[in-house]
């Protein structure tokens, strides 16, 4: 192109890299790092470092909400179901509970769990677990220093998270949610080679059990069970 105009082929270069940016910001996940651990009541409990606190559904045919960037579908049972039952129970017993709230907060405590697994994080793990679970926790990241491997995960999305049980004995209550996420999950060995998992996208199903104490003055709901869906 002649005179003092911007050359077609600059203003094509320019078209192209903007394009590549915003494909690159739509695919890369957060990195975090997790493993997925058996249930903390088996032998073994918490996680194998070789394997991998609570929407809407207020009738049984209501449709689940629609899903905007970066938010979990959040179903919460019907309040005639058993379940949904249990949740007014606990709600009666602390006034402040909310089932939807609750299934915020539980998506949060996934992510920080999963994160502080990954970072060998154990003040934050004990704040969070059970003493059985941490226990169980706390071996397998000893197991995974003591080989010298490191753990890879992506949280590409977190697609739903769902109440699947509820439990009022006296004062202490648990609530079993479901985490349905997209991860990569990589354990790499001292030299970087890869020991476990694969760098594909998988989709997960998790279902972690949170108690607390109605009656405590500490508000977290702890993890004291896990199981894969």
């Amino acid at each position: 192109m002649q005179g003092g105009g911007i050359p077609i082929d600059l203003i094509l270069y320019a078209m192209v890299a903007a394009f590549l940016v915003l494909r690159l910001r739509s695919v890369l996940g957060r990195r975090t790092g997790y493993e997925r651990p058996p249930q903390p009541e088996r032998p073994a409990a918490g996680y194998d470092p070789r394997a991998a606190a609570a929407g809407e559904a207020e009738a049984p045919d209501a449709l689940p909400p629609a899903l905007t960037a970066g938010q979990a579908r959040r179903i919460v049972p019907d309040p005639r179901s058993p379940v949904g039952q249990a949740l007014a129970r606990i709600r009666g017993a602390d006034p402040g509970f909310d089932p939807n709230r609750f299934l915020e907060g539980a998506e949060a405590a996934f992510r920080m769990i999963v994160e502080a697994f990954a970072r060998g994080d154990r003040d934050t793990l004990r704040a969070l677990l059970s003493d059985d679970t941490y226990a169980g926790f706390e071996q397998a990241i000893s197991a995974r220093e003591a080989a010298g491997e490191r753990q890879r995960t992506e949280i590409r999305a977190v697609q739903e998270t769902a109440i699947e049980a509820a439990d009022l004995r006296g004062t202490v209550a648990d609530v079993t949610v479901r985490f349905v996420s997209d991860q990569v999950n990589v354990t790499t060995g001292p030299n970087g080679e890869i020991v476990s998992g694969t760098e594909a996208v998988t989709e997960l199903t998790d279902i972690w059990t949170f108690q607390r104490d109605l009656t405590s003055g500490d508000p977290t709901w702890k993890l004291v069970g896990t199981r894969s869906g």
